[in-house]
This record gives structure tokens, C-alpha cells and sequence, in this order.
């Protein structure tokens, strides 16, 4: 796993990072952006890629889900722009996988080395925004067991989440 860091070479830190997606999840708010409910798989459209940081909009039916999975080199943040998500995080020194619920409104950052799974387990659909800076290039999935966190595979085909 990467180290942990809040900052990062080129790009944006945390604090800027997530303060980027309220901004966003604003504008989604105020009717800027439309964001379609696909009942088959996730939408999403990327509305910003500038070198330093890449944004994401993405519409969540109910049971839609990322798998497990990291940001590569990326930090992140993400802001829950309606609905209802659930973060399931790997927590090594906490007994492994936690689980959150993130609320219409709620921000969070995302170190290098955070591994997740974010999923609308609502009945209603869901909107959020994230950034990722520098713009995500590769994720990396994984699967627990009772022996520990374990690498499925990497795709440089990063879909946001």
C-alpha cells in the first residue's frame, strides 16, 4: 500500500479536494448538472480533468456498488449531493472491514492507501461527486478473507467511485 499523505506531488490535498466537491455538489443542487438514474450500472460523466485534478458526477440506483478498491496514486474526496451511501472501508487495526453510512451533505477525503466500497443500499437513488487529484489513472481491487486484504486486479481503465 502507498504511504499515508495528505498532499501530493502535483495536485491538490485533501482539504482543497473536498472542499471542490461541495462546490460541485452545489451546482448539482442548484439544477446545473443533470444526472440520470440507470437501473442497470452506475452513471457517471466527468466534468473536470485539468492535469491536477479530475471531478466526477455520478447517479446511483438502488444496490449499485464500486467493489472494493483503491485510488492508485490518487487522494480523493467525495460529497454526497442526495440520498443515501454506504461505505464499507478497509480498517486493518479495527477488525477489518467498517461500515458507514453517508449522508445527503457529507464530505470526506480519502488518503493514499484508502481501500473501499461504496454502495446505495436505500431504497432511493443517490448522487454524489468526487475528485481525485492527481486525476485517477489506476485502481486497484480487493477481496478479504480471513486472512486479510488480498489484490484481485488493477485496471488502468479508472471508473470513478
Amino acid at each position: 500500500m502507498p504511504g499515508v499523505s495528505t498532499s501530493t506531488v502535483a495536485g491538490l490535498g485533501l482539504g482543497p479536494l473536498t472542499a471542490l466537491t461541495r462546490l460541485v455538489a452545489a451546482e448539482v443542487r442548484a439544477g446545473w448538472h443533470e444526472v440520470p438514474i440507470d437501473p442497470d450500472r452506475r452513471w457517471y460523466r466527468q466534468l473536470r480533468d485539468d492535469g491536477d485534478v479530475d471531478v466526477w458526477l455520478i447517479g446511483w440506483a438502488t444496490g449499485q456498488a464500486t467493489e472494493l478498491h483503491d485510488h492508485g496514486r490518487s487522494l480523493g474526496a467525495m460529497t454526497v449531493v442526495s440520498g443515501v451511501l454506504s461505505e464499507q472501508r478497509w480498517a486493518p487495526h479495527r477488525g477489518g472491514i467498517r461500515s458507514r453510512p453517508l449522508r445527503s451533505g457529507c464530505s470526506q477525503g480519502f488518503r493514499l492507501g484508502h481501500v473501499h466500497d461504496v454502495v446505495n443500499v436505500s431504497a432511493a437513488p443517490a448522487v454524489s461527486v468526487h475528485a481525485y487529484s492527481p486525476p485517477l489513472t489506476v485502481m486497484t481491487y480487493y477481496e478479504v478473507d480471513v486472512a486479510g486484504l488480498h489484490r484481485v486486479r488493477s485496471t488502468s481503465d479508472a471508473q470513478p467511485g
